[in-house]
């Protein structure tokens, strides 16, 4: 009764994100939140925990990304990337992907992009390169950059919750694994685009296209660029301030005994209960709230500053910095589409991982005695189900947050998870996320298509050779720096 009982629920759980990810959007966190209504009040499981940690730093990182938006700086620096791309146009194959990749790790998030790809396109037609070969890596690449920013929510989710299951990791040894490893599962991805599908004076669907006078100047008359916008000196201080303050962040992350340290009243480990005069029974947990010590109960404890905090602290006065100084708008900054995707993620992340810690945190017994022999013998196994998930959820940094803690529940190794961390990302497996349906619509040869059944699409190839590279890569360096 009890298992029929668990797997109505999970369905519930697979219900609520399939429906969230078939409307997108705001669609996807809220409608997780019917499914944690039914869990909660119509099957009677105990609420999970928000991940309100990662949530606040999403919040501060994103606001100081729309700032620096809003001052001008990604013009810039996409400006940087469309000048490297027209000097080097017959390389454009594996350097589109290098680009996008390196503007997510920067800001955090994939959809800075959007104006990029434009160009990509452009400077392939211009080349007599099949615009599918860049185009599709190049989507990949720039979702790929997320487990390799600093501020991203699945890296800085990562080192949350593996510090507080024991495995002590910091911001740059979780980049100093997943940076090479993707670097490498993106440049295979490139290598075996180079020559993918029929150059286009050889394609005879491109060549009918071509006969068409309306088609060949839709084809082949824009001419989308960036380098005819000048950029004010106010906009590259803002990008200066941004980048100050990641470099801030990670030298905080490499020397944390210069972090600040507090004092502060904790509960003894094992403390039993403590009654007063009067017969009043606390906890030791209650009383180490009041701030009241008694010995053997309570005492006093001297932590650090926690990285969630830097960073939020960090983001939070560099985008004040930005506006003060540089000319961002609070208001473009919330107009913009770095903000508002963020506070999208903020939602999707909200209630996915709430929805799915209040299922496994009331199963975690459960979980574990099922999975405990696959995952023993196994442990890498566990890279399998992190992918399905993310298909199904769309979100890096909710795949992290919502799956990590059943991992380390189930007795793997911190090391081994660091391995498999590339395996998040595995939504481009049905083509339905935002940056690869822009993708599709900014190639105007009509190379790069979502295909006809699903899953043939120019974004397939491409996602599982990185996957599978990266996570092989990861997990050979995890085990090698951290085993």
């Amino acid at each position: 009764m009890e298992v029929t009982l668990m797997i109505v629920e999970l369905l519930v759980v697979l219900l609520a994100l399939y429906v969230g990810s078939r409307y997108g959007s705001l669609a996807l966190g809220a409608i997780s939140g019917i499914g944690l209504a039914l869990l909660v009040f119509g099957f009677g499981l105990k609420p999970g925990t928000p991940p309100t940690d990662v949530i606040y730093i999403i919040i501060a990182a994103v606001t100081c990304a729309g700032v620096m938006q809003a001052s001008g700086g990604m013009d810039w620096l996409i400006q940087i990337a469309e000048k490297l791309l027209r000097k080097n146009p017959g390389r454009i194959t594996i350097l589109a992907p290098l680009c996008t990749f390196f503007l997510t790790v920067l800001v955090g998030t994939g959809h800075v992009v959007y104006t990029l790809m434009p160009i990509i396109c452009d400077i392939s037609l211009k080349k007599g390169i099949r615009p599918e070969r860049p185009c599709g890596v190049a989507s990949i690449a720039s979702q790929v950059g997320i487990t390799c920013s600093p501020i991203a929510a699945a890296v800085v989710a990562f080192v949350t919750i593996s510090n507080s299951n024991g495995f002590d990791i910091t911001i740059p040894q979780v980049l100093m694994v997943s940076i090479p490893a993707c670097l490498c599962g993106l440049m295979a991805a490139a290598a075996a685009s180079y020559k993918r599908g029929k150059d286009l004076d050889k394609d005879p669907e491109f060549q009918k296209k071509l006969q068409d006078p309306v088609q060949r100047e839709y084809i082949y008359g824009g001419d989308a660029t960036t380098l005819d916008k000048e950029i004010p000196q106010s906009a590259k201080n803002a990008v200066f301030v941004f980048l100050g303050a990641l470099i801030v962040i990670v030298v905080f992350a490499c020397f944390q005994d210069i972090l600040p340290e507090y004092s502060t009243i904790k509960a003894v480990k094992d403390a039993p209960d403590f009654t007063f005069s009067d017969g009043t029974v606390a906890s030791a947990a209650a009383l180490a709230k009041a701030k009241v010590v008694i010995p053997g109960i309570t005492e006093v404890s001297t932590v650090r500053l926690k990285m969630n905090i830097i960073i939020q602290i960090v983001m939070i006065t560099a985008a004040a910095i930005m506006i003060l100084f540089c000319k961002a708008s609070p208001v473009k900054a919330v107009h913009g589409a770095v903000w508002q995707s963020g506070m999208v993620a903020v939602v999707a992340i909200f209630g996915i991982a709430w929805l799915a810690d209040t299922f496994f945190s009331n199963y975690t017994n459960q979980m574990q005695t099922m999975m405990k022999d696959l995952v023993s013998a196994y442990p890498w196994s566990i890279a399998l189900v992190f992918f399905l998930v993310s298909v199904l959820i769309n979100s890096q940094g909710a795949v992290v947050v919502s799956m990590l803690p059943l991992a380390y529940s189930l007795g793997i190794e911190g090391a081994v998870l660091l391995g498999v961390l590339p395996s998040v990302y595995g939504y481009f497996f049905i083509p339905n996320y935002p940056s690869d349906i822009a993708t599709v619509n900014f190639d105007r040869s009509g190379t790069t298509v979502i295909g006809k059944y699903l899953l043939n699409h120019s974004f397939m190839m491409p996602g599982l050779i990185h996957v599978t590279v990266a996570t092989l890569v990861a997990y050979a360096l995890s085990m090698l720096f951290f085993s």
